[in-house]
């Protein structure tokens, strides 16, 4: 089921039919704060006020053209100000391929260095999203050279593949902050992990070589396993626990969310909005069965409702 849903988030033919669909849409709501910066900005707010921070996300990759690239850029410089102006405590991330790096690296270099020079004047910070790992290479030395310029940005390293441990150390040798997840997308077994045990463990050991790292890294994950490994880690090395931070998707755990705060480590909430979250919700239906049941619930009432309402409507 996994595998299935992975392949249909990269379809352009159901696309349409989901993202207008009065289920899903309302679903999503779930998993994606909403369609507007204002709504972005309201759900960081909602999180800010349960002392969570936020990352906001502008969904969107995969730009056909440079039109779109550019005003993707100016919708990310608009979001650092909206920041900047309500004081909300978050950050940016966002993907390169929805700065143009199909089209032309130069236009995506351009356009990154623009977002983190922003950033910083605003004493604020970019993530880079991880994408496929047709993209990985590409990312990691795309982050590396705008880094070298610009220190307000970091990367996302995904543990399912065989090369992130290498990219790990590359990346931290040149001072780069990450936020280490599992990854969400559908790769061969050539170039990663196919059990989760194996996934896990990569993930931990990736975890012990970034909490001590004298660099401010996010653990991104829900798994209850990987968030004990990681405490009890940072607890035998001395890793206080402003030293790094959890960080959790929007409308995901939440009650997790609390203990963690609770317990007094820092909290981050990934944050997307946009009207382009179809290829994100069914990627969050993939991640976890109790995503996929929560959708199923909801679409199996309004169509029991349906059938209920054509009878009533049948002449007798």
């Amino acid at each position: 089921m996994r595998a299935l849903l992975l392949r249909l988030s990269e379809s352009k033919r159901l696309a349409p039919l989901i993202l207008h669909n009065p289920v899903s849409r309302s679903v999503a709501r779930r998993f994606v704060a909403g369609e507007t910066l204002e709504d972005a900005v309201s759900a960081a707010r909602e999180v800010n006020r349960t002392r969570h921070s936020a990352s906001l996300d502008l969904l969107g990759e995969n730009v056909s053209d440079e039109a779109g690239a550019r005003r993707a850029a100016a919708g990310y410089l608009a979001i650092f100000d909206r920041i900047a102006a309500e004081k909300v405590d978050a950050n940016v991330s966002l993907k390169l391929t929805q700065l143009g790096l199909d089209l032309d690296q130069s236009l995506c270099q351009e356009l990154l260095e623009r977002i983190v020079a922003h950033a910083m004047e605003n004493g604020n910070f970019v993530r880079v999203d991880m994408e496929g790992s047709a993209y990985t290479e590409r990312t990691v030395e795309m982050v590396k050279r705008v880094r070298a310029k610009y220190a307000g940005m970091g990367a996302v390293m995904q543990s399912y593949l065989y090369r992130t441990e290498d990219d790990v150390r590359n990346l931290l040798a040149a001072g780069c902050r990450i936020r280490l997840c599992k990854g969400a997308y559908k790769e061969p077994p050539e170039i990663a992990f196919v059990k989760k045990e194996d996934v896990d463990a990569n993930y931990v050991k990736l975890m012990k070589l970034l909490l001590p790292s004298g660099i401010y890294h996010g653990i991104a994950t829900h798994d209850p396993a990987m968030i004990r490994a990681t405490r009890d880690f940072a607890r035998e090395k001395n890793i206080s626990r402003d030293q790094f931070e959890f960080q959790m998707l929007f409308g995901i755990r939440t009650d997790l969310q609390r203990q963690l705060v609770r317990e007094g480590y820092r909290l981050r909430v990934y944050i997307p909005f946009g009207t382009d979250w179809f290829p994100y919700f069914m990627r969050r239906l993939a991640e976890r069965p109790a995503n996929l049941m929560f959708f199923l619930r909801n679409l199996l009432p309004m169509r029991t409702r349906r059938a209920g309402d054509s009878q009533e409507e049948r002449p007798r």
